[in-house]
């Protein structure tokens, strides 16, 4: 099993804290492999076994568990220790009004609580309403490109370079239970398929009760077919009326956070460096993983950009960046990057193959007059130059960066 440092590192940093760690992500991202991984950490700590109790709502098993009552019962005859217990909930949002056992739990019992969920409503108004301060959440992702290099250290016997394994990732993403084993690409994108099946009708389709399955299948595929690309609820709309279909762009923004809840899309914002201010119109969106566009749609060559730019999203998400798409004067800046103290531009292109593109990629980041890092991520090789400041970098050796 390979420990998925950067989260155990995160919640170790919470261990016995009053607040509820809360680990959010798209479904089979890796979330129910963490908390087995804290488990272990916990005996290793000498927390005895009758001192945690883990529970995972997808089970049959706990199916009876549905309420926030029968949860409170249940847990309520498992604590029989004067030791603070540790309560790890896998997949919490299978039970209904769930928050209030949790509250219940941190008021009547001396606990550590720690659960997962696969779709933001895990941090509703609600949610707030009765944890507030009390609860930190920890977004999960699919594998990083070092940790896809720990999968493959580990389950695979086929050793080639740095660049020949991104070509891997690049084409079956960051699912782990992909990288288990050596998996044909027809088999990857088939598990793939099944877990992109399940998310949209349990956390999307059912959550959302939405009845016309084969529209919102559209709207997915418009998104998907426009990774790395600008655009509006209307630009949507108005795609289907070209299409003899309406649709309400009401509807288009419902179906849009219905796929946001699930974690199958992030929204990116427009950010105008010069006013400072975000701006509320075209916007782009990336995927939860780039595996969901082939399983979905196919591999398709003209894309290469968009997913490269989902890879660079995907990374700086993980890193705890906040993302936008920058605006300066008339250029668009496909990355702007911004934690804490840090902040980070980014333009990425598929490859710098005349000096039109050249120029046209690093003249978006050239006029910005601050001290702050400004790259230029492509698939190119032997592209070595920085100008002006502004470095190229090829996208593996920037994902294996320790930082920029």
């Amino acid at each position: 099993m390979v420990r998925r440092e950067q989260y155990i590192d995160q919640l170790k940093k919470f261990l016995g804290k009053p607040q509820v760690k809360i680990l959010t992500g798209i479904r089979r991202s890796g979330k129910s492999t963490v908390l087995k991984l804290l488990t272990e950490e916990l005996k290793h700590r000498g927390v005895e076994d009758s001192a945690i109790i883990f529970i995972n709502f997808e089970s049959f098993a706990n199916s009876h568990l549905n309420t926030a009552s029968s949860l409170y019962q249940e847990i309520k005859t498992l604590i029989v220790s004067s030791a603070k217990t540790y309560l790890l909930f896998d997949e919490i949002q299978e039970v209904e009004n769930w928050e209030k056992a949790v509250n219940s739990f941190m008021v009547d019992f001396d606990v550590d609580i720690y659960i997962t969920g696969s779709n933001s409503n895990l941090l509703s108004s609600e949610l707030a309403t009765f944890l507030a301060g009390r609860y930190v959440e920890i977004p999960m992702f699919t594998l990083s490109f070092v940790e896809f290099l720990a999968f493959k250290k580990l389950y695979s016997e086929i050793t080639v370079t740095q660049f020949s394994l991104f070509s891997e990732y690049l084409r079956k993403g960051g699912f782990p239970v992909i990288h288990t084993s050596d998996y044909e690409q027809e088999t990857a994108d088939k598990v793939v398929s099944d877990i992109y099946d399940s998310v949209i009708l349990r956390d999307t389709v059912q959550r959302h009760k939405i009845r016309d399955i084969e529209l919102l299948n559209r709207v997915i595929q418009y998104v998907f077919d426009n990774v790395g690309n600008t655009f509006s609820g209307k630009n949507v709309a108005d795609y289907f009326k070209s299409q003899q279909r309406k649709i309400d762009i009401n509807t288009v923004y419902n179906y849009l956070s219905a796929l946001e809840g699930a974690f199958i899309l992030y929204r990116v914002s427009r950010y105008d460096l010069k006013g400072k201010e975000i701006l509320k119109t075209q916007e782009k969106f990336y995927l939860a993983d780039i595996s969901l566009l082939y399983a979905t749609m196919g591999y398709r060559d003209r894309m290469i950009s968009g997913v490269l730019e989902n890879l660079v999203f995907l990374e700086l998400k993980r890193r705890g960046f906040k993302v936008f798409v920058g605006k300066f004067d008339q250029r668009e800046i496909d990355f702007v990057a911004e934690k804490k103290d840090k902040k980070v531009y980014i333009q990425v292109s598929y490859k710098l193959e005349s000096q039109g593109t050249i120029d046209r990629e690093f003249s978006a980041l050239l006029p910005i007059e601050d001290h702050y890092p400004k790259y230029v991520v492509t698939m190119d090789e032997f592209f070595k130059d920085t100008i002006q400041g502004v470095k190229h970098m090829h996208i593996s050796d920037f994902l294996l960066a320790s930082e920029w």
